[in-house]
Parts: structure tokens; sequence; C-alpha cells
């Protein structure tokens, strides 16, 4: 609602009431500040006239006041105009917190000199609350041009609008606040989300400048063993810095960290803590970074102004505070989790390698035997172990095994078992006393629930017989002309119990004979309906492959495997030595 132009001077009490209502009502009809302060100049220029007005806003921070609204200044001054307490008629007025009247400011020496045709100029403070929230100046170029019953009138007004401005700003802050909060919210699932440390950082840093227009910009981590506070991240006028440590409890930063508060310096060169990181750095806030009640580190904003951080700023950043610690430990984690997830895939590939030297790449040829060997283990390598020993043209020893457990230790342990076995068949034939003599070796090499079942057999080509001690192994299936027959050796495993004697059966084979050793991983395979592959199953697929060579019959076995999981996981290694009974004579 516009305000009318009163008739002249008010002539009456009551006219100057009614006015100063109307200027209560216009200035409270709204909180946005640029349409407020529109309002307030049309009020002041409707009763006074003039040719230049400024309203200038008072800045805590920076104990200054700045142009926010005006008339007939020109741009490029107003722009960059910035006045302390101490400076012209309106640093006057606000430090007075009184109207400040000259009729010709060339015999006034605070006048500062930006317009030449200027001789009048009144400045009247505008008070809320006791505090001072900006002034109104008003300029002209006739000598003289106001007296004081313009400034009454315009301090009477100048009481009115002030509330009003005060009022405006602090809805501006409040929703500011609720943006800032809104994204801190952003900002903490993005965080969370990266786990590159280096690009955490990154972000971090670009968020931050968003909020505070910062000069540098550092994120400093705690080595407790160095003693040092080593910098992580930095960056000066967006360009990214190298930055020396710095030792814990020294700087404004190792304050931070010790005091575990943040620390906001007004004026470097006032405090002797300061350690120079950067040239013409005036300002300092450090925040540190705390998780689980531990300093992981300290964000460090530095400024080339003096005082240009304030307790909002501290504020904000407290707030943002807890996610960046959160996040950049999660981002810490990550990377040592990867490196050792590295180093375990180094250690692992030559385990794997070492694995490929100690099993049998082919399987031997063999008089009297067509021999074939498959694998499919659980993880990258093998619990499992299987070794053919070449005693003469006549003989040969054959081991079949699982170690108890998965993974690298079981590849380790039979590693060991194919070690001391390999260097005890040499002068032992007998498979019962193979199986003795290792399990007397392991017990002696006990490690704690650590095992191996282990079958051995020894062939003799001459008489066709399979000589077999089994310690706890599943019997092999030995299939003759399409059907099962009963080969049932049993023992305990090996590297459990002391002082154990084996049993050994005398097999008579058949040349067609198809005698099919395997692991429990076979029989343990699911499939998506939680049935498990069947012994029944494994006799039918055997029986059906007569004519088959060994190998083959291996391959179709696991392929059959990997058609029946049906997708799901090989819980268990999944190992087969096939032998398939010649004539003696081939």
């Amino acid at each position: 609602m516009p305000v009318a132009k009163p008739p002249g001077r008010f002539r009456k009490r009551t006219e100057l009431l009614d006015f100063l209502l109307e200027v209560s009502e216009v200035t409270l009809q709204t909180l946005d500040l640029d349409r407020l302060l529109e309002s307030v100049s049309r009020i002041v220029t409707q009763v006074v006239e003039c040719e230049f007005l400024a309203i200038l806003l008072y800045s805590e921070r920076r104990q200054a006041l700045r142009v926010r609204y005006t008339i007939g200044h020109r741009a490029e001054i107003v722009d960059r105009l910035v006045l302390g307490l101490d400076e012209g008629i309106t640093g006057a007025a606000a430090t007075l917190r009184e109207p400040v009247l000259v009729g010709d400011v060339r015999t006034d020496p605070r006048y500062l000199k930006a317009i030449d045709a200027v001789r009048t100029e009144l400045a009247v403070p505008m008070l809320a609350r006791q505090k001072l929230v900006g002034v109104l100046d008003m300029q002209s170029t006739r000598l003289n041009a106001y007296n004081e019953q313009d400034r009454s009138l315009l301090q009477l007004i100048a009481s009115r609008v002030a509330f009003a401005i005060d009022n405006a700003r602090l809805y501006r802050r409040v929703e500011r606040h609720s943006r800032t909060m809104g994204l801190l919210a952003l900002w903490s699932r993005e965080f969370s989300s990266i786990l590159d440390l280096d690009e955490l950082l990154k972000k971090i840093a670009a968020s931050v400048r968003g909020l505070i227009q910062f000069d540098a910009f550092s994120i400093y981590l705690v080595e407790e063993e160095a003693g040092v506070l080593r910098n992580r991240f930095s960056i000066r006028y967006d360009r990214q810095v190298d930055l020396d440590s710095i030792p814990l409890g020294k700087g404004i930063t190792g304050a931070a960290a010790e005091s575990r508060s943040p620390i906001r310096v007004r004026d470097t060169r006032q405090d002797p803590r300061y350690i120079t990181s950067h040239s013409g750095i005036l300002s300092e806030v450090a925040i540190p970074l705390i998780v689980r009640d531990r300093v992981l580190g300290v964000m460090d904003l530095e400024s080339d102004r003096v005082g240009f951080f304030t307790e909002a700023h501290v504020q904000t950043l407290s707030l943002l505070a807890p996610q960046i610690a959160s996040s950049v430990e999660n981002a810490r984690l990550y990377s040592e989790l990867a490196i050792r997830e590295r180093r375990m895939e180094v250690d692992i590939g030559a385990a794997k390698e070492l694995q490929l030297l100690l099993l049998p790449p082919v399987a031997p040829e063999v008089r009297g035997l067509d021999i074939g060997i498959g694998l499919r283990p659980a993880r990258e390598i093998s619990g499992d172990l299987y070794d053919f020993v070449i005693h003469s043209d006549e003989q040969m020893g054959l081991a079949f095994g699982d170690v108890s457990g998965k993974g690298v230790a079981a590849a380790l342990f039979g590693a060991v078992v194919a070690g001391l076995l390999r260097s005890l068949a040499r002068r032992r034939k007998n498979p019962a006393g193979l199986l003795k003599a290792l399990n007397d070796a392991l017990i002696q090499r006990k490690v704690e629930a650590r095992y191996v079942a282990l079958l051995v057999a020894l062939w003799n080509a001459d008489s066709g017989e399979l000589e077999i001690a089994n310690g706890g192994t599943l019997p092999p299936l030995v299939v003759r002309d399409g059907s099962p027959v009963e080969l049932r050796p049993a023992g305990v495993p090996l590297g459990l119990l002391p002082d154990r004697e084996y049993e050994q059966v005398t097999f008579k084979t058949q040349p067609g004979d198809i005698i099919v050793l395997f692991s429990d991983g076979v029989l343990d395979q699911s499939n998506s309906r939680g049935e498990e592959y069947s012994l029944e199953r494994l006799v039918s697929l055997v029986a059906k492959s007569p004519r088959r060579r060994a190998q083959k019959i291996v391959n179709s076995i696991l392929a059959d495997l990997v058609k029946f999981g049906e997708g799901e996981p090989v819980v268990d290694d999944q190992t087969l030595v096939v032998l398939k009974v010649r004539s003696v004579a081939s």
C-alpha cells in the first residue's frame, strides 16, 4: 500500500501519527528485504526531497556499513564501498547512534567526497532492540537543503523501519539456515556414498565452498605413531597444493585437535599459535573431525580478510563435521581394506600357482589304466588334493584326499600333506603302512583343527589288482557293466589320533571297470530347490558312459554338476579322479 505524500509539512500531530502508522503498515507487509528497502526509499523520498539516497546496512562480522539500496549513486562506487564506523558522516551517525546533519559538506572533514555536486548530507541511524541495523543517508546539491524538522521526521521514520529491516534480515538468515540444513542433509548422503578418499575430499572442499567463500581449505588426518597431523588434501584459490605435516598440538589446527573444539581466529597476526602455510592469510577457522570419540583429523579454512569467519560459519561447519569425519573414516577403512584385498589376491595367486605345481595338471600314462582328473574349487584355490607316484612300469601309487576347511589355509595344509606324502611314498608302497606313517608325521606337526581325509591306493598292472587303504574319505564308486560294485574301505582321518592302524583291502578289477574317486563337495552340490546332488545320479551318469574315455567321464560329471546347480554357488571343493580299467596288456 503506497504512502500518500502529505500536503507540505504536517500541520497537526494527528497527521504525523497517521503517517507514521501508515509507514509501519507498509514496512510490515513483506519480509523480502529487497522489496522492503524499495518501500522505505519510496517513503523517505515522498516526505523529504533529495537527489541522492543510500540505505546502508551494518555487518557485525565486518564491523562496517555497506550500501544495500541506492538512488542516484553510481553503481561502480556502490558495489565496492564499505565504510567503517569511523569513516564519513554515515560512520559518525552510526557511531553516535544519533542523526548527523551537515548543511555544507565542504566544511566538514568527515565528508567522503564521492560526488562533487553534493552540498548537504543527512545521515540517520536505524536502531532496533538497541542495536545498529544501518543508516539512512540523504544528500542534496543545495546548501542547507535539510532542517531540523527533516532530521526529526527521518529519525521517526528510521525508528519504524529499523525493526522491519531487522526482521527481514533475520528471516533471510533463517531461510538461509533452512537451505543450509537441507544442503547438509543432501551432502551427508553424497559423502557417505563416496568410498574413494581423494574423490571424497575434493567433493567436501567443493561443497563447503558453496557455503563459505574461503581462500584456502585443508584436511589434516591424525597419525598418532608419527605424532603429526598429516596434510591429506589442500587447495589454495582453486589450485591443489601440498603442505607439510603439523606436529600434534602445534598451530591452530593442532590446538583444535588437542582441545577437540572449533577454534576461530579473527586476525592470525595477533595469534602466536598461527603457523604460516599460505602467504597473505589473515583469518582462520579449524574444526576437529571426531568419530566414535576419537579425533580423526581437522578441517581448516583460511581467508585473506581479517575477521572473515563468523560464529554462523563455525556452527555450520560443526554440524557438517561429524558426517565428514564418518565419511572420511569409511573411505580410509575402505582404502585399507582394498590394499589388504590386493595383497590377499597376490597371496592367493601365489598359493594358486603353488597348488598348480603340487597337483598334477594331467594324468600319467599307466599300463592297464585310463585316468582322468578334474577340479572345481569352491574358492580360488582348493583344499582337495590328489597325486600319483610311479614306482615302476607295473605299479603306481595314488593318493586322493580332502583337507579340512577351505581356501588358502586348507591349501597350505594340503601342501604340507602333499610334501610328506611324496617323501614317505618313495619308501612305502603299502597303502596301509603309508597312511600310518603319514598320520604319525602329521601328529608330530599337529595344527589345531586341521586334519586330512585321505585314500591311498596301489595299482598292480600285472595282476589288475587295486590295493586300497582309506583314512576317512568317501568310498570309491565302482561301476561294472552298468551297475555299482560295493567297495567300502574305512578308517579315521589323518592328523587326529596318534598310533592308528589302517585297514587295507585288495580289489580285483576287470577290464571296463570304472572307478570314481570324488570329494564330498560333489554330493553336497545343491540346486535352487534345496535338493542335493545324489549318489544315485552320479551312478546313473557313470553307468551311461561305458565307452567314454576317463577324462570325458570327468568332464561330463563336472558339466552335470553345473547343470544341476542352476547357478547356485559351489559350497565345497569338487574333485574327481576317474580310473577306467583296460586290458592288462594295454
